[in-house]
């Protein structure tokens, strides 16, 4: 229900991946009828004004008659729907959908209220536009992918159905729906925004928050499974450099690891240090709390606001600004590819210890060695995903290309920074699960010895889905199984369960 209240990422959180249904509030209804009041006062007083009826970008000096407005507008959606590129995933577009009705319904886009609807009804019947990748420079808008996500409404393009992909205006009519007629101003206030960046940034928000509940706990699999000390974690050692991000890693490692009878079997050992991988995970998984944490409040300004252009406060006061401007986002989500290369390749050291054969674990994580290889080329997967991340990782914003000869002479590319982050995200969350099923390798090893609570009861889901291996077989299924098994959140429940939230 859209009732004006702020849509947050707590609310979206519980809505990934499922369908919505969306009903627009009566108050939110009048602030919509109020902008399309004033669009429709500046057409019977004559005046000109950019997107109502004028060309757009270059052309904004070019003067449209009356009879031709709603051709400008439709020649607007059928020319900008240019992506290329695999198909955006669905969770994705749900979003567009769903960011793109919020923000109509501020009131400032000058939009019917029939134009809101027939896109609440599109998402609300799961008729989700098939939407290319690539074609957003993140500037004037996310131009081309909003056109893919409108041709629907106007019983052109294609939706997925179902599951399947079918012509939009077969769909529409299976459903009972009418293809509409964008009227003045339409076209543009569909068009222009960052719903396609905006959409990616909180859905990343969302995957790396989970994320890093499960990056603390298989670290402290792999801390237990190396023997590694509690001591870099201490209370007293972080108060003395109190980032936020590692102050909380700090205190999980000290919760998971509780109970730990692995670490009492060795507190007099003459190890003097661990690697930087096992005593610096605060330090490295803190940062990437701390990257995430400042893309969670840029992304929740973003899903309440206006980026529209021009904006219609009413009929005398209409501004043409750069509200559709994507560098308020593609610099966070930058920073987010980075740090999650920065994770995958701190977990991506710690799976090369535990094959390294230290600390009576046996090498390649199985005693029968020379017939089998062992975990050895999982490690070479996780390398691999690592090396391509830290090419993906190259930022996006730093880059900008002019178009529309000139006009647009500074683009932020967010739309690129949010699919390279996408992709970025994939690999980590596969490194991790690599790492986990390594670290539940290594936990078999110290046996009977007893982990912290937070790796014995990750230890247990896992082998509800991976039993131990002994002798070579099918790893690329069982990594498969692993990443399964991450991404469905079971393990972090399960602890948090036991402990309370990570």
């Amino acid at each position: 229900m859209l009732d004006g209240a702020p849509l947050t990422l707590d609310v979206l959180d519980r809505l990934y991946e499922h369908r919505l249904h969306v009903t627009v509030g009566d108050r939110l209804w009048q602030q919509v009828d109020r902008g399309q009041a004033a669009i429709m006062a500046i057409l019977q007083s004559d005046r000109t004004v950019y997107g109502v009826n004028t060309g757009f970008g270059v052309l904004k000096n070019k003067r449209i008659p009356a009879h031709q407005l709603d051709e400008l507008q439709r020649n607007l959606i059928l020319s900008h729907a240019v992506g290329v590129g695999p198909p955006v995933p669905d969770e994705i577009v749900r979003w567009m959908m769903l960011f793109k009705i919020v923000a109509l319904c501020h009131g400032y886009s000058g939009v019917r209220r029939r134009t809101v609807q027939c896109l609440a009804d599109l998402l609300n019947a799961d008729l989700l536009p098939i939407v290319p990748t690539q074609g957003s420079l993140g500037a004037s808008g996310d131009l081309a992918p909003l056109a893919h996500m409108v041709l629907p409404m106007m019983g052109r393009g294609a939706v997925r159905d179902g599951g399947r992909e079918r012509p939009a205006g077969e769909a529409l009519a299976a459903h009972s729906l009418e293809p509409m007629t964008l009227a003045p101003k339409e076209g543009l206030a569909l068009i222009n925004g960052t719903q396609f960046m905006s959409a990616y940034a909180a859905a990343l928000v969302i995957r790396a928050q989970r994320l890093l509940k499960h990056a603390d706990i298989i670290a402290t699999m792999s801390l237990d499974g190396l023997q590694g000390s509690v001591a870099p974690f201490d209370e007293d050692l972080h108060r003395v450099r109190p980032h936020a991000g590692a102050l909380r890693v700090a205190r999980n490692v000290r919760r998971l690891m509780a109970g730990s009878t692995i670490l009492e079997s060795h507190a007099n050992c003459e190890k003097v240090q661990d690697p930087y991988s096992l005593r610096c995970v605060a330090q490295v998984h803190g940062a990437v709390r701390d990257a995430v944490a400042h893309l969670c409040e840029v992304v929740e300004v973003e899903l309440n606001s206006v980026t529209d252009n021009p904006v219609v406060f009413d009929a005398d006061k209409v501004v043409s600004g750069g509200l559709f401007h994507g560098q308020p986002l593609a610099l966070p989500v930058d920073y987010l590819a980075i740090a999650l290369t920065s994770l995958a390749s701190i977990a991506e050291r710690r799976i090369y210890l535990l094959l390294s054969g230290h600390d009576g674990l046996p090498e390649l994580l199985m005693r029968d060695t020379g017939i089998n290889s062992g975990f050895m080329l999982p490690q070479y997967t996780a390398a691999a995903l690592v090396s391509e991340s830290k090419v993906l990782a190259h930022p996006a914003s730093v880059d900008s290309i002019p178009t529309s000869l000139g006009q647009e002479d500074h683009v932020s590319m967010g739309a690129t920074a949010a699919t390279k982050a996408w992709r970025v995200m994939d690999h980590a969350e596969t490194v991790l699960a690599i790492e986990m099923m390594c670290a539940a390798q290594a936990l078999d090893y110290r046996a009977p010895l007893v982990p912290g609570i937070g790796p014995r009861v990750a230890h247990a889901e896992i082998r509800r889905e991976i039993t131990h291996a002994e002798s070579d077989r099918a790893f690329g299924d069982d990594i498969q199984r692993a990443l399964t098994l991450l991404r469905s959140q079971r393990v972090a429940r399960a602890i948090e369960a036991a402990i309370g939230p990570v």
